[in-house]
């Protein structure tokens, strides 16, 4: 289900940050109830990238000490995916550095998706790049439920922050993982320079794909990369973004991911009243995160506040559960 259009969304931002954030949290409320998902992650493939997104301390042409190793082996990605699942992650993701994987590539990470499912019984993701049909379908067989491939920004600025392939090429990937038949987990870096603007055309575009994830991302600025001496965003604008992107796609998850510790620090609990509903535990690609047992509490407690807010709803409307 699509939010408001582009007009729609726009008057929406012009509005008072309370205004909207209460909004927003009506919609996350009356389409998704209480539910709060946790999903992890896993590098398997670090550095060494040919590509030049300005925010990643990945890429090749910069000096930013970020660690460079081949794809890892099927051992250690079942012991992080059992450390995932320990952690009440539901899904697990394997992320791997470049441009698009090679077809050895794909080969071991549909072995390491067949072993997750079957040995470790959680949903098995994947992030590998730009990628045509045959490859997405081969992972589609081996088990894999969705496929992640952020736009990063709005087609407008995206040059600005990448110059070594399009965002017509993410777009078609996004298309042909749906295609195949996977589930579609794509959002942006925030951040970057970008208006509040860029942030609702890459809100709209998102709701048009129909993709099933939504993973918002704040840019912590990597010493060696274009952007390191990018000013954090304020908590107002990360609450406005996070709210703007709930009223667009109302009944997806919208998933507070790398970042959030820097940007919001104490005060991360406020984008799940801005509408948010799932988050990234144990860290990221290349920056670490909070403790699995505080991002385990907050779970819990967040979870319970949103039912006495459910009950306070129950006579203006159905609300799921």
């Amino acid at each position: 289900m699509n939010g408001p259009g582009r007009p729609a969304l726009a008057e929406w931002a012009r509005r008072p940050l309370r205004e909207l954030m209460e909004a927003a949290l009506e919609a996350k409320l009356r389409h998704r109830g209480d539910r709060l998902g946790c999903c992890a992650i896993l590098n398997v493939r670090s550095g060494a990238c040919g590509e030049d997104c300005a925010f990643c301390a990945q890429s090749a042409r910069y000096r930013t000490g970020a660690p460079v190793y081949p794809f890892k082996d099927l051992d250690e990605i079942l012991r992080a995916a059992e450390r995932a699942r320990a952690a009440g992650a539901e899904r697990f993701s394997l992320v791997a550095s470049g441009r698009g994987a090679s077809p050895r590539e794909v080969d071991l990470a549909a072995v390491a998706v067949r072993a997750i499912r079957e040995r470790v019984g959680i949903q098995a993701c994947a992030s590998l790049g730009i990628l045509d049909g045959p490859a997405l379908a081969a992972l589609r067989d081996a088990g894999l439920s969705r496929y992640h491939h952020n736009l990063e920004t709005s087609e407008g600025f995206f040059p600005r922050i990448v110059t070594t392939h399009t965002y017509a090429e993410r777009v078609a990937t996004v298309r042909a993982a749906r295609r195949a038949g996977l589930e579609v987990c794509a959002g942006g870096v925030f951040g970057l320079g970008e208006t509040l603007e860029d942030r609702m055309d890459l809100a709209v575009e998102l709701a048009g794909l129909q993709v099933d994830s939504v993973p918002l991302n704040f840019l912590v600025p990597i010493a060696g990369t274009p952007l390191e001496g990018r000013p954090p965003l304020s908590v107002v604008e990360v609450l406005r973004t996070v709210a703007l992107f709930r009223l667009a796609l109302p009944d997806r998850p919208i998933r507070i991911c790398g970042g959030r510790e820097q940007v919001l620090g104490g005060l991360q609990g406020l984008a799940y009243w801005a509408g948010a509903d799932a988050l990234m535990v144990g860290g990221y690609l290349t920056v670490g995160g909070a403790a699995v047992e505080d991002d385990r509490r907050f779970v819990a407690e967040m979870r319970a506040l949103w039912r006495e807010e459910i009950g306070r709803m129950r006579g203006a409307g159905p609300v799921s559960g």
